[in-house]
């Protein structure tokens, strides 16, 4: 599909009322077509379909599970005419756990400096570095966090994953999905969630781009629950958007390849496998504008933990843990009184891999760039510099307001277990771990003294 025909499928849903291109709202059971009449009413398989099309359904949990996440498509083929023989191919660079090297720390408080784009050609399957992996792709618990680095798009070329759900954090550039189900343009400040076993090609708007991904194993991403904070702020459902029907009708030599299990394969098809006309359900790809994340905190003293500010969660099988947390740190009012207002030191039982979107992190004010990342392991001791406690421990406290300031946290119960990559050739920050060296001993022994 061109541009100006994704132009023409966006104006026909503005006329039709729907909007610019999106339906709003997390989890919702969503229905569009992109041609009037193409999608069934009160039944979901037909004897016969609309324009000659092909019912399917595409199940995204088991069909016992509650609830249940499915979508019906109405497409020109069928899913099968788009799978042939396979030919397996490797991708060195895009791991999957369990990927445990016995010659790599993962054991250490880690920071690298951005990935620099080069001229090198890149998609965004090429173009994967994978950073760390945790737990088990084949039980399907755990994760993996990647850089992506895409100097060219994706033409005749299309993907999916068997293995997991992608949570994507553009940093810099712009990209767009071609999905089964619709097109999503995302940039910098916005995510997006494509879900396993959906095919998409990605292309660049405005030239190279770089970001950051979330490879989800386990259960899907949702919701957090809110407990006391009640219905409203942090994420809310509504500013949340999945895109409406768009297809393509193009017979011409194209290529699918399936990541699975960890291994990657490719088969050849003489046509374009986005060719959904029509659909209904609540399994899709949406994306989310991080400027719209209302974070709530402290308005007295002290502050809560950063748990407050989880945007997406992925639950493990033990309550009150996740496999995967999403959360974000974003512009906000400070106003509490007699109180240490950046991160405080400590341990934690979970990993985080943390990433800079844009400005600086108020406990690392210094080196940890836009387009860079930090890992803290579990149970490995972190916290801010020195500069950062003396500054805080020393400030007249007012309410004073952070901004030009979006850094996110991809967190786990799980270790996360460096690559190769991330140990020997991404642009590690070896002295990192001096930042804490220079903090000094306050302790004087004197009751009552600060």
């Amino acid at each position: 599909m061109t541009t100006r025909e994704h132009r023409k499928i966006v104006q026909q849903a503005k006329s039709n009322g729907i909007g610019s291109g999106y339906m709003s709202g997390f989890g919702n059971a969503h229905e569009t077509e992109a041609l009037e009449g193409a999608l069934p009413q009160g039944r979901n398989s037909p004897q016969k379909c609309d324009y000659g099309l092909y019912a399917e359904q595409l199940s995204g949990t088991a069909f016992t599970k509650h609830p249940p996440e499915r979508t019906w498509c109405y497409r020109i083929r069928p899913s099968v005419k788009h799978s042939t023989r396979y030919t397996k191919i490797e991708m060195p660079y895009w791991k999957t756990a369990p990927c445990i090297n016995h010659d790599v720390i993962s054991l250490g408080q880690y920071r690298w400096g951005p990935i620099e784009l080069s001229d090198t050609p890149l998609t965004w399957v090429t173009g994967m570095r994978t950073i760390t992996t945790a737990g088990d792709v084949n039980t399907q618990i755990g994760m993996a966090t990647h850089v992506y680095l895409v100097t060219e798009s994706m033409l005749d070329d299309y993907f999916y994953s068997a293995d997991s759900e992608l949570l994507v954090v553009p940093q810099q550039g712009r990209i767009r999905f071609h999905t089964e189900l619709g097109i999503i343009d995302l940039e910098p400040k916005e995510i997006a969630i494509i879900p396993r076993g959906l095919v998409y090609r990605v292309e660049l708007i405005d030239g190279p781009a770089r970001g950051f991904v979330c490879e989800n194993y386990g259960e899907k991403f949702e919701l957090p629950a809110r407990g006391p904070i009640g219905a409203n702020c942090l994420a809310n459902p509504r500013d949340f958007k999945v895109p409406i029907a768009a297809f393509e009708d193009h017979e011409v030599p194209s290529t699918v390849t399936i990541k699975w299990c960890g291994q990657f394969h490719v088969t050849e098809i003489a046509q374009s496998p986005l060719d959904v006309v029509a659909w209904h359900g609540n399994y899709a790809p949406y994306k989310y504008d991080l400027r719209n994340y209302c974070p709530v905190g402290s308005v007295l003293f002290d502050h809560p933990d950063p748990s407050i500010f989880t945007v997406l969660t992925a639950p493990s099988g033990s309550p009150g843990t996740a496999n995967i947390d999403f959360v974000l740190f974003r512009e906000r009012w400070m106003v509490a009184e007699d109180t240490f207002r950046p991160p405080w030191y400590h341990k934690n039982i979970m990993s985080e891999l943390m990433g800079n979107i844009y400005g600086v992190y108020d406990a690392k004010p210094e080196g940890f760039v836009p387009g860079g990342i930090s890992l803290h392991n579990m149970m490995l001791p972190h916290g801010p510099d020195r500069d950062a406690f003396e500054g805080a421990s020393n400030s007249t406290l007012k309410a004073e307001k952070l901004e030009n300031t979006m850094s996110f946290m991809f967190e786990t119960r799980f270790p996360q277990h460096l690559t190769p990559f991330a140990a020997k050739e991404a642009p590690l920050q070896e002295n990192y771990v001096d930042c804490w060296s220079t903090l000094k001993k306050h302790f004087n022994g004197t009751p009552g003294r600060k």
